[in-house]
C-alpha cells in the first residue's frame, strides 16, 4: 500500500489546477488541510471590515469570525469538487463536522483565534477506509463556538494525531544554503539543524514560519515533515528525497 500522507495546500483557486491534477493521482491515501488567507482579505474589504495581523496571525473579532469560516467553507466545497472531478472523490470539512478540531482560544487579543487540542482521528480514519480523502478547512471549536485556526499549524496537529508525514507545499523549493542558488537545497535537515540555521540566519523570513509548522507536525507526533513546491510529481519526488527538505527528528 503507498504511503498515506497529510499534504497543507495553499488556499488559492486560481493556482489550483496543476496542483489538483498531481493531488488527483497520487496513489496512497491523503489528507489535506488548506488554507484561505488572500481570499479572507479580499471578502473582509468587500463587506468594510479592516484586516490586522499580530505575529504573523490574522486578528479576528467575533463579527468577522462569520465571513472567515465561510469563505473556508466555501473553498474547501470548490477543491473538494476539483479533486472530485479528477477522479479522486473528495469530502470537505471544518473543525464543525463531527467535531473533527477541538480548540481553545490562544490569546484574548487576537479575537477569535485557536489552537487544536484535540483531533477526532476515528472520523477522518473512517473517510480513509471508505474511500474518499479528507479537505479540512482549519476552522476549529471551543464552547462559545468557532475559532479561526492558522492552517500550518492545524495540519501539523492533524498530521500528528494520525501520526501521517506532512508535507507543506509552498512557493519555495526547500530550504537552501544560499537563497538565490535553487540547487542549495538541503535534501533532509534534523530538528537541531533546523534551530541551527535559524540562529545563524541561513533560514530568515518566509521560511522561518514554514520550518517551524514542520517542527511542530514533528512535535505533535508526525514521523516527518517536508517543505516543498507545488508542481507536477512533487509528492513522488518528496517521498524519493528529490524534491523538498525533510525535516526530521
Amino acid at each position: 500500500m503507498e504511503q498515506a500522507l497529510l499534504v497543507k495546500i495553499g488556499g488559492s483557486l486560481k493556482e489550483a489546477g496543476e496542483l489538483l491534477d498531481e493531488i488527483s493521482t497520487y496513489p496512497g491515501p491523503l489528507v489535506l488541510v488548506h488554507g484561505g488567507g488572500p481570499r479572507i482579505a479580499e471578502w473582509l474589504n468587500r463587506m468594510g471590515f479592516e484586516t490586522h495581523f499580530h505575529q504573523g496571525l490574522r486578528i479576528t473579532p467575533p463579527e468577522q469570525m462569520e465571513v472567515v469560516e465561510m469563505v473556508l467553507t466555501t473553498l474547501g466545497k470548490h477543491l473538494a469538487d476539483g479533486l472530485s472531478r479528477r477522479g479522486r472523490p473528495s469530502l470537505a470539512l471544518t473543525g464543525r463536522d463531527a467535531e473533527l478540531l477541538q480548540a481553545r482560544l490562544l490569546d484574548p487579543m487576537l479575537g477569535r483565534v485557536g489552537e487544536v487540542t484535540q483531533v477526532n482521528t476515528g472520523t477522518l480514519q473512517k473517510l480513509l477506509q471508505a474511500g474518499l480523502t479528507p479537505l479540512v478547512a482549519p476552522i476549529g471549536l471551543d464552547a462559545q463556538g468557532p475559532l479561526n485556526i492558522n492552517a500550518d499549524t492545524a495540519a501539523g496537529a492533524i498530521a500528528g494525531a494520525l501520526h501521517l508525514p506532512a508535507i507543506f507545499l509552498t512557493d519555495v523549493v526547500g530550504v537552501l544554503r544560499d537563497p538565490k542558488d535553487p540547487s542549495s537545497r538541503f535534501p533532509q535537515l534534523s530538528q537541531s539543524q533546523v534551530q541551527a540555521l535559524i540562529q545563524e540566519g541561513t533560514i530568515s523570513g518566509g521560511m522561518i514560519p514554514k520550518v517551524e509548522a514542520a517542527l511542530n507536525a514533528l512535535r505533535k507526533g508526525a514521523p516527518w515533515a517536508t517543505v516543498a513546491r507545488g508542481g507536477r510529481g512533487i509528492l513522488q519526488g518528496v517521498l524519493e528525497g528529490t524534491a523538498g527538505t525533510r525535516i526530521v527528528v
